[in-house]
């Protein structure tokens, strides 16, 4: 099995994705654009080790060795000796597929591309390479050190060696897959949640109930660990803005179709927990 891995983007997602490697023994090199987003990112995984100890998950030597095994950079090149490289940035599919085109000119041939794309077709960003086969989905949930799962996306070309190498990767940070067969946006998780969050911010917009009452419903009467909107907030109201608007773009299906209130919080920079207001204040 691979041990080096490379994480592009050091923001919740990619500074948890490595994180949990970095635990489980792997090699880690961490890549930004910026000295100050890869500072945020290191002090997110101290904080979280920090927790991790505090609650006797690990040992303070465990979480030091841990932090040992991440390199942080702004240098792109880096990433070259990768066995394994994931992409964490921002749901854009024009920037994530300019990105893994620079990534494929850059890694060995045998290296694997991995998205944690939550809602864009594998196939579309494996084109943008000159090895689709060796490109797969890789949905990791938030925050990543405490979610279990992790949805692999097999794309219209992904191999199953490179499916097999994603798998035995997710399994070695501690985390369950589920495999998408077929490729459709939204996979099976976000086309579930972003069902789900177009009603309830269809009934709150409308004034049918509160935030909490909508989220406790879920809560409550679905066993539900955490509500719709509680969800927004968490992941970010933008993230799940566009993760759906990609969903209905591809679909044509209107179920997907993002109420006007969403849009106007993401205008108005209330983005959830991020910005310290979404549907609830933080």
């Amino acid at each position: 099995m691979p041990r080096k891995l490379a994480v592009i983007g050091s923001g919740l997602m990619g500074s948890g994705i490595a994180q949990v490697a970095a635990q489980a023994g792997w090699d880690v090199v961490l890549r930004d654009l910026t000295e100050d987003a890869l500072g945020r990112g290191r002090r997110g995984i101290e904080a979280s080790l920090a927790k991790f100890v505090e609650k006797e998950r690990v040992t303070r030597d465990e979480a030091d060795a841990a932090l040992a095994r991440i390199v942080t950079t702004t240098d792109l090149d880096a990433a070259a000796d990768a066995d394994l490289v994931v992409e964490a940035i921002f749901e854009d599919a024009d920037t994530k597929r300019e990105l893994l085109r620079t990534l494929d000119g850059l890694v060995k041939d045998e290296t694997v591309l991995a998205s944690n794309t939550s809602a864009i077709p594998i196939t579309k960003l494996a084109a943008a390479t000159r090895r689709p086969d060796r490109v797969v989905g890789t949905h990791f949930f938030s925050p990543v050190p405490l979610m279990a799962l992790c949805e692999l996306v097999r794309g219209h070309l992904t191999s199953d060696q490179t499916l097999a190498t994603a798998r035995e990767f997710a399994e070695s940070t501690g985390k369950t897959c589920i495999v998408v067969e077929r490729d459709v946006a939204g996979f099976v998780t976000t086309r579930l949640i972003a069902a789900l969050l177009v009603e309830a911010v269809s009934l709150y917009e409308s004034g049918v109930a509160t935030a909490e009452d909508i989220d406790n419903a879920c809560k409550l009467g679905f066993g539900h660990a955490m509500g719709p909107l509680a969800t927004a907030d968490l992941t970010g109201v933008d993230v799940l803005l566009h993760a759906t608007d990609n969903i209905h773009q591809e679909s044509k299906d209107g179920k997907f179709a993002v109420p006007e209130l969403m849009r106007r919080m993401v205008d108005a920079g209330s983005l959830g927990r991020k910005s310290g207001q979404g549907f609830y204040s933080h």
